[in-house]
């Protein structure tokens, strides 16, 4: 009797690639989403500037996309990412950042006719409510003509989401999640006993009042304004701190202002810090002075430690912050107000726990777990061929 050898036909596992700028902007938001797909036997592979090494990724591509879209790098990187998706026969291609979602979006245009899904996310569009107009002549047409190359078009703010569907931005989906999410297991309130502690070991005083923004030193996040507010405050406020955590190319004039306004002893410019979980909890106020934000994860951050917030006007900070009950929002101009509303803080333990509670029962709906289960719901929604059931 003859057997009949029967010829085995390798499965394709399936495949999902990030494509971003930056990778660390994988490391900041993304990993728990990758660590999901690894779970159900999925490939992942990221496209980026850079040569992190990544956990939960089979494999990184570093290709050489720049912030500005006038580098001519950007036409390599565009290429070299062409090449990788037309190679790979990816599931699912999910952008990330205003040049990363340009690029990776046309890069994907032949391989969305053979199937391939394509997914971008919006963390926060360029042209908003309060923007210069060359913002909305530059972006708006970009975001809305590449909109047809998307599968899914995510939105992370009520704003933003409004304006693409009022615009009919022709993406098949557009879909609403609560930021990237924030880590509720790592970022949580101290006890009395535990911010004591917390401050002894960072040289603080049970007594001093201390605020708090990590941001990089650059325009739109605008530091300058809160040094501005701790000027008009130095008087009465003897014993309060702002620590700054973060570096950036303004650094050194924020520095500057600061001793030119004689709150150098007030003002603690912190660098770089990983610690911020720490940090955090041993706070009574967390302030934001950005121009533009998305939905800034600082505050979510700030909130599942259960501090109040003053932070400016903008579409992100409105979404976060309802003025009067979980913290206070300030127009960007007016300086005085932001110093009155951090020292009306000061004056009330009782009013700073109101309105920390709250932030703990607001901050449910932005946890990891929450943002979680909305990507996990779109990625099924896409019709993909299987493996994430």
């Amino acid at each position: 009797m003859t057997h009949v050898k029967k010829e085995v036909i390798p499965v394709k596992p399936n495949k999902i690639l990030f494509c971003a700028t930056m990778d660390i902007h994988f490391k900041a938001f993304h990993l728990p989403q990758m660590e999901w797909f690894r779970q159900h036997n999925w490939e992942v592979h990221t496209a980026a500037n850079g040569v992190m090494d990544l956990p939960f990724v089979n494999k990184s591509y570093n290709i050489p996309i720049q912030r500005s879209p006038l580098r001519m790098d950007n036409l390599k990187a565009y290429r070299k990412l062409r090449s990788i998706i037309e190679n790979n026969q990816y599931d699912i291609i999910h952008c990330h950042t205003p040049l990363g979602g340009v690029l990776g979006r046309l890069a994907a245009r032949k391989a969305r006719k053979n199937g391939t899904k394509v997914i971008y996310t919006a963390h926060g569009f360029h042209f908003c409510e309060g923007t210069p107009l060359m913002n909305w002549l530059i972006y708006y047409p970009i975001e809305k003509g590449l909109a047809r190359l998307t599968d899914c078009l995510i939105t992370i703010n009520e704003e933003d989401y409004a304006m693409a569907v009022r615009n009919k931005f022709s993406a098949k989906r557009i879909e609403r999640v609560h930021g990237v999410g924030v880590n509720t297991e790592r970022y949580k309130p101290a006890n009395i006993l535990g911010q004591i502690d917390l401050r002894s070991q960072y040289g603080y005083e049970s007594n001093d009042f201390l605020m708090f923004y990590a941001a990089e030193f650059n325009r739109n996040k605008n530091h300058k304004l809160l040094i501005h507010a701790l000027a008009l405050m130095k008087e009465e406020a003897i014993s309060t701190k702002l620590l700054l955590a973060g570096v950036g190319p303004l650094l050194e004039e924020c520095r500057q202002l600061a001793f030119q306004l004689e709150v150098e002893n007030m003002v603690q410019f912190l660098g770089y810090r990983d610690d911020i979980a720490q940090i955090l909890p041993m706070c009574d106020v967390a302030v934001s002075s950005s121009i533009r934000e998305g939905l800034p994860v600082n505050i979510m951050e700030a909130m599942a430690c259960a501090l109040p917030i003053v932070a400016t006007r903008n579409r992100g900070h409105k979404e976060l912050i309802e003025d009067q009950v979980n913290g206070f929002v300030v127009h960007p101009d007016n300086v005085y107000m932001f110093a009155e509303r951090l020292l009306k803080l000061k004056r009330s333990k009782d009013l700073r726990q109101a309105m920390g509670l709250e932030n703990l029962r607001r901050v449910r709906s932005y946890s990891l777990t929450e943002v979680g289960q909305e990507l996990r719901d779109i990625y099924l929604l896409m019709g993909n061929k299987g493996g994430i059931a």
